[in-house]
């Protein structure tokens, strides 16, 4: 972060009276450091994600609605941030829910946004191992890392096991980021469509705090419904053959009745 009144340490110096003073950049210098503590990388599967790269093009025609409103958010990705504006999407897994949510944090990496990226789990995880005797952070150090970067990825919401204390974290994560207005990237499978659809499943699993927060933050969910493209991919069996092009090994019908059929006799 370059700085046109100090050296780049966040401190200016007063040659006069031999005293330092911090930057105007300080305070935004302190952020972006707390956010490197918890800033993760794309992982390795979704690193090439792209608008014109599969699965996307598959993705987009059988969402398009979805996929369209993903291009606008990446497409003003900096004011979507600097607004703390999310998006959350929900379905079936292997639907494509958390591709778009890889490439919404790419762009945001790619504009020089601090991002984080976490499956729920593996965050409480995270929350969980701040209470180790040799733990670098504390509790709440953690979650003020997670509050200070411009975009909270967040994978896989509902696959925890539910306690008082998983409800408690996960409000304050997304309680201090709704109070900062700071973004967020939700997945999760727990909202259906329909006449058997609603977010009861959801309310019961990380509480109606923290759903009323994510729906001012992010709007409604996008709905990522039809089959597992994880599946399709692994299970790629050829197109059947049809039955009247296979011969059939008990026809012998064509052959010579007046030699045997059925072995050989001199």
């Amino acid at each position: 972060m370059d700085c046109p009144h100090c050296d780049g340490s966040g401190f200016v110096f007063d040659e006069e009276k031999r005293k330092s003073y911090p930057c105007k950049c300080r305070p935004a210098r302190l952020a972006r450091k707390r956010a490197a503590a918890v800033a993760g990388r794309i992982p390795k599967t979704y690193r090439g994600v792209s608008f014109d790269r599969e699965p996307l093009p598959s993705i987009e025609r059988s969402h398009p609605h979805v996929v369209r409103e993903v291009r606008r958010y990446c497409g003003s990705i900096a004011e979507q941030l600097d607004q703390g504006r999310g998006l959350w999407f929900t379905g079936p897994p292997g639907t494509g829910k958390t591709t778009l949510a890889m490439l919404i944090s790419r762009h945001a990496m790619e504009a020089d946004r601090t991002c984080a990226i976490y499956s729920l789990p593996r965050l409480l995880a995270m929350l969980r191992e701040t209470f180790r005797d040799d733990s670098p952070h504390s509790l709440s150090q953690l979650v003020d890392m997670l509050c200070s970067v411009d975009l909270l990825h967040i994978d896989d919401v509902g696959a925890e096991q539910t306690t008082p204390w998983v409800l408690e974290q996960l409000y304050t994560v997304v309680n201090t980021r709704y109070e900062d207005q700071r973004a967020i990237v939700v997945t999760t499978n727990l909202i259906g469509t329909g006449e058997s659809g609603g977010d009861d499943e959801l309310r019961a699993q990380i509480g109606d705090r923290t759903v009323s927060r994510l729906y001012e933050m992010c709007g409604d969910p996008f709905p990522m419904f039809g089959s597992d493209r994880r599946l399709e991919k692994q299970f790629n069996l050829p197109e059947p053959v049809q039955a009247s092009s296979t011969p059939n090994p008990f026809y012998d019908g064509d052959m010579d009745e007046d030699r045997p059929r059925y072995g050989w006799a001199p």
